[in-house]
């Protein structure tokens, strides 16, 4: 039985677990964006980053430099309060998700045994779509206090298609929720452990809830898309309509932190995807036993990279949405079949569960 935690002991473990997740996701941020480049580079026919350091390694550090050297330019008729607010807004609500994101099962430190996540939570998910969902608050801001046309229109832009998107992605992880009668984001990966058990030619299948939610899956994963602000659903960013669109007036670092913002957020929705419909941090398990306790981090990251590879994917393959097309596709198309989904599902539980 592991040992009961005092308050300083609690505390000091809490402090390194945030540090060491912050620091894990800022770096998967900034070599996200390598890769991203090095990825489109191959898709087009190019090089990518290769000039500073192997293979371009140490590009990310370069940007980062950039970013902090370069002018830091306010336009003068700008609301500053707002206009400074709006990038900590954006960047606050990208990284507090990762507080609530399971790792892998529980670790033992000595006498005492801590979840691999800054807190463990019985709302978990319920959480982690109430900080998402204050990100549009972020980009909303920026382009209103700017006081210009082009940021104006980026922001009302953001502000629409993240509302109509956010309510398709609740949607999607709601027959996951209906299956598994749980918020914590352990609990329903614990239910995904082991195979399909008397399922003929499918009993080698992994218990993921993909294979069970393949129509929430698809919503979800759309809709987190367009939340991300990513091509193809990239209005708010139009730069052959707005030029940068709503962060046109921003330069420097502040220009970073958005730039940040978004790739944390495609970090944090592949987490989400991984835990929901492909089972966490459950993979394989083999060798001795320092093996087996880093085989779930292993598994778990090479999920994440997937997903953020298929992210980058459809980047560098699918053109640019028209505007009407994006609407009509959130409330016309997705919508409508993410409802038409939870009703599915709620038919077979109920016809399950009188049986």
């Amino acid at each position: 039985m592991p040992t009961p935690m005092t308050i300083t002991t609690f505390v000091l473990i809490s402090l390194v677990k945030t540090v060491l997740a912050v620091g894990l996701l800022l770096t998967a941020v900034a070599y996200t964006t390598w890769f991203e480049r090095k990825l489109v580079g191959h898709i087009q026919n190019r090089w990518g980053p290769s000039r500073v350091g192997p293979f371009g390694l140490l590009q990310p550090m370069a940007d980062g430099l950039k970013f902090i050297l370069k002018e830091d330019i306010v336009p003068p008729y700008a609301n500053k309060q707002l206009y400074l607010l709006a990038p900590l807004i954006a960047l606050v609500s990208a990284l507090m998700p990762i507080a609530v994101i399971p790792l892998a099962p529980p670790v033992r430190i000595g006498p005492w045994e801590t979840p691999l996540q800054i807190t463990d939570v019985n709302i978990g998910l319920l959480i982690l779509l109430g900080i998402t969902s204050v990100g549009v608050y972020g980009v909303a801001l920026a382009g209103w206090s700017s006081n210009s046309k082009y940021p104006l229109l980026g922001g009302l832009r953001s502000s629409a298609q993240m509302i109509s998107y956010e309510i398709s992605l609740s949607l999607g992880v709601i027959g996951v929720l209906m299956i598994a009668g749980t918020l914590s984001l352990r609990e329903i990966v614990n239910q995904q452990a082991g195979l399909w058990a008397h399922a003929g030619v499918f009993a080698l299948l992994p218990r993921w809830n993909l294979f069970l939610q393949p129509v929430g899956f698809f919503v979800y994963f759309i809709a987190a898309i367009a939340e991300t602000n990513r091509i193809p659903f990239d209005l708010p960013e139009g730069e052959t309509e707005l030029v940068a669109g709503f962060h046109t007036e921003y330069s420097s670092f502040k220009f970073a932190i958005f730039f940040m913002s978004e790739y944390a957020n495609m970090v944090t929705v592949s987490c989400i995807a991984t835990l929901l419909f492909f089972g966490g941090w459950l993979g394989p398990a083999f060798g001795p036993a320092w093996v087996r306790v880093l085989l779930p981090v292993f598994w778990f990251v090479l999920k994440v990279f997937c997903f953020l590879f298929f992210y980058i994917w459809v980047r560098g393959t699918l053109p640019r949405f028209r505007y009407d097309q994006l609407m009509a596709f959130g409330w016309k198309f997705l919508l409508p079949v993410g409802l038409a989904n939870i009703l599915a599902t709620g038919a077979v539980e109920a016809w399950v569960r009188s049986r």
